[in-house]
């Protein structure tokens, strides 16, 4: 059987310190800090404003489909909910920060019934009883709301917690694989019979729920 190409790395960030968050979009009232030399995120308001008081980080690169997405997770307070946004653009294909595009501040409606298109995987559900007593990675395609895919989440809770995690994203053609240490989660095809075409490309972002807090650091996106 033939081996596949080597990856090439396009896109590499240590979030180790202020400097590297340079062309970052923060949208909500989120805060960065970098206590142990790595990205610790969290919201600057109570959970009490619900959905107003959680926040999407998003990285400025822009990358094709298909792709491979790394990075390390560690999560610091519970409860709460983490997710990685990726080929996400405008409904019409503009770029995610096009000015047009109706304004984002937090809330979950605005990003997967606004006026833009992602995939998002949701890899650590700790905000409500039932998501804290079966813990599951959930992947979506909007627009929409559309739950395509689901497996189970190693991660312990944060008492039991021992990071760094690596969370690994591929997506090779209508492919998606998610896995956590090596250890997949959940595989699946988008055939477009769900939510339209495949999604094909665009930014990446960090989500959080109030009032989970959680580290990460050394983001890398390959392809072929």
């Amino acid at each position: 059987m033939p081996k596949e190409p080597p990856l090439a790395e396009i896109y590499q960030n240590a979030l180790a310190c202020r400097e590297d968050l340079a062309g970052f979009r923060m949208e909500g009232d989120g805060a960065t800090s970098f206590p142990q030399g790595r990205l610790r995120l969290e919201s600057r308001r109570p959970p009490s404003d619900g959905q107003e008081a959680n926040l999407v980080l998003w990285c400025p690169g822009e990358f094709p489909a298909d792709v491979r997405i790394e990075w390390d997770f560690w999560p610091v307070r519970e409860p709460g909910l983490a997710i990685l946004f990726f080929h996400a653009r405008g409904r019409d294909g503009a770029d995610l920060f096009d000015p047009r595009l109706a304004a984002r501040t937090g809330p979950y409606e605005q990003y997967h019934h606004g006026d833009i298109d992602a995939y998002h995987v949701s890899y650590f559900r700790r905000r409500w009883p039932a998501e804290r007593a079966f813990h599951t990675c959930n992947l979506r395609k909007s627009h929409g709301f559309h739950l395509v895919a689901q497996g189970a989440d190693p991660i312990p809770g944060v008492l039991d917690a021992d990071g760094p995690y690596a969370m690994r994203l591929d997506v090779s053609g209508r492919e998606v694989v998610f896995s956590v240490n090596d250890l997949v989660s959940f595989r699946w095809e988008d055939d477009g019979s769900i939510g339209g075409p495949a999604l094909a490309g665009g930014k990446i972002g960090f989500r959080q729920m109030a009032p989970f807090i959680g580290e990460y650091a050394n983001l890398r996106v390959s392809c072929h």
